[in-house]
């Protein structure tokens, strides 16, 4: 989260600037909240029951639970989101983290529009960690749903959505038109008593990327407002509906892709460096997954709404038997590319991608137990990234893109390799830290991204909200509270920082930043889920058995 400030955005009407009078909530926050009893959930539709034809008809709801806790209650139409404000365990942690969290409130015309990336106060740059960032306030949104405090995030939805329509060009290049902002900044004006917001659509960031997952991000969070409040109205408005198409005609149109992947660039993620994730990372794909099934679950059954329902319901399809054939990882299935042949031709290849043997790292040796397995990091021609990325993995698990069995599998692997992927302090972004003259070349002799710092193998807090929705989706729910336990002992003595550096985690990161927002709501999101776990409802989905595939390979996690 860096870039230019405050005087790098471009102050053009049509692109980057828009007055408060052009930006008014009101007309879209009076519409009537309808709070209905539930029936079923909108994702409950089994694709199966969809016709690719068109054939467009109601079902039953599920009955199976989403998780193998049968004791979990799912968040539902009307689960209350939390009996009482603050209503979590005594510890002394808390209250303090919801204070800092709620200093971290930006304002657009008196009305709360998100959090700042971080409140500290101590650091002399800047940067743009004072701005609100897509990516960053969905662990904000997801405390404040489980607090009861919902006006905020329909705020934020609201508010991106309109920067949405903002015209958007980077030199003489236009960005697609249903592409989100990474983030966006308020400014005060106390003199003319207006407010204006500034959007960055990647045309500041380090490396003039645009934020592929900004739009997933949106339709995800968007769908658990919904499930989290009973209020259907915000996802039916004609502006939410017309959004959503916006990003998914972006990644849904048709081109040269042989894969039902999307292809990316460096940078374009959480990881916002040059980290050598170009090509199809497990990050983008996984929360593409969920995105496309949030989606498939709210978009309406219009004229407009059925053609994209068909499109994501084949692109599923194909990316979840892509995703868990092509990208998962086990013991077995590393001795099988272990023993592959190469230039292989024609259909009847078992070396699909031409990956060369000897290309297998040494670590992974070693790190492979005989009892997990993962999704790896990338999987192109020739190429294979075996480096393990938690948030590709935890979101493959609440988006139902892992089976039962790899969701099982990956908690397996946490759990075998808990010094390696958690150690003092969780949770490590990427693992292992690349270094020496791999780090010259893949991240062009980063000075941030050194090893086990940052992006190379730092220890991020704010990924503990998703191992712990992933724990208890699992029914390992004492997996989060050891990792929670370790967060405890230093996240408040530190500062709340955005993330750790070494080995083990053990180290303050050189240039984290402290009072990190997400850092902070991410352990109050993991506190609130580990006290009620039927919170978890609003960021796991159900499996859907029909794109289940049946696998011919790799099968040890049934072991």
């Amino acid at each position: 989260m860096e870039g230019a400030g405050e005087s790098d955005f471009r102050k053009v009407e049509s692109n980057s600037y828009m007055d408060a009078d052009d930006l008014d909530l009101s007309r879209l926050l009076d519409k009537p909240r309808l709070i209905i009893e539930r029936k079923r959930s909108l994702e409950e539709r089994s694709i199966s029951e969809i016709s690719i034809a068109g054939n467009f008809r109601n079902v039953d709801s599920y009955e199976n639970i989403f998780s193998p806790m049968e004791t979990v209650a799912r968040s539902g139409w009307n689960t209350p989101a939390s009996s009482t404000p603050h209503a979590l365990e005594p510890h002394p942690m808390v209250s303090d983290a919801w204070d800092a969290l709620r200093r971290s409130l930006v304002y657009f015309r008196g009305l709360p529009v998100g959090t700042m990336a971080a409140v500290d106060n101590q650091s002399e740059e800047v940067l743009n960690y004072d701005q609100v960032f897509v990516r960053d306030f969905v662990p904000s949104a997801m405390a404040f749903l489980m607090n009861g405090e919902s006006d905020i995030v329909k705020n934020f939805l609201l508010k991106t959505l309109q920067l949405q329509s903002w015209e958007k060009r980077i030199d003489r290049f236009k960005l697609g038109e249903g592409a989100m902002p990474a983030s966006f900044k308020v400014l005060h004006d106390p003199i003319r008593k207006t407010d204006t917001i500034a959007a960055d659509f990647g045309e500041s960031a380090i490396g003039r990327v645009a934020p592929i997952d900004s739009g997933f991000w949106w339709i995800i969070l968007l769908r658990a407002y919904t499930k989290s409040t009973g209020d259907i109205s915000l996802a039916e408005s004609s502006e939410c509906q017309k959004g959503m198409r916006l990003i998914l005609s972006l990644c849904l149109s048709e081109g040269f892709d042989t894969f039902p992947t999307l292809l990316c660039a460096d940078g374009c993620s959480m990881i916002d460096r040059r980290m050598g994730i170009y090509g199809y990372p497990i990050e983008i794909q996984s929360v593409f997954f969920m995105a496309l099934r949030c989606a498939f679950s709210m978009l309406k059954h219009d004229t407009e709404g059925k053609e994209f329902i068909e499109r994501i319901v084949k692109r599923l399809h194909a990316l979840s038997y892509h995703m868990r054939t092509y990208f998962w990882l086990d013991f077995q299935q590393l001795n099988i590319i272990y023993r592959y042949k190469t230039e292989e031709y024609s259909h009847t290849a078992v070396n699909k991608f031409n990956v060369i043997p000897d290309s297998i790292p040494d670590w992974l040796f070693d790190f492979m137990p005989t009892r997990g397995g993962y999704f790896i990091g990338n999987v192109s021609p020739a190429r294979m990234d075996f480096r393990w990325f938690a948030l590709g993995n935890f979101f493959a698990i609440l988006s139902c893109l892992a089976t039962p069995e790899q969701s099982t599998a990956i908690m397996d692997l946490i759990e075998e390799r808990w010094e390696e992927l958690v150690g003092e302090m969780p949770l490590k972004i990427i693992y292992p830290a690349i270094e020496a003259h791999e780090w010259r070349i893949v991240t062009g002799c980063d000075p941030k991204n050194t090893r086990w710092s940052y992006h190379n193998g730092g220890s991020w807090p704010v990924l503990l909200w998703m191992l712990t929705a992933a724990c208890i989706k699992t029914g390992r729910p004492q997996i989060a509270r050891k990792a929670l336990d370790l967060a405890e002992v230093r996240l408040l003595k530190d500062g709340w920082p955005e993330y750790y550096d070494g080995k083990l985690g053990r180290y303050v990161g050189k240039q984290a930043r402290k009072f990190q927002t997400w850092s902070i709501a991410g352990y109050l999101v993991s506190k609130m889920m580990l006290e009620d776990p039927s919170h978890v409802g609003m960021v796991a989905l159900e499996e859907d058995k029909a794109m289940k595939p049946v696998l011919r390979r790799s099968a040890s996690w049934t072991c």
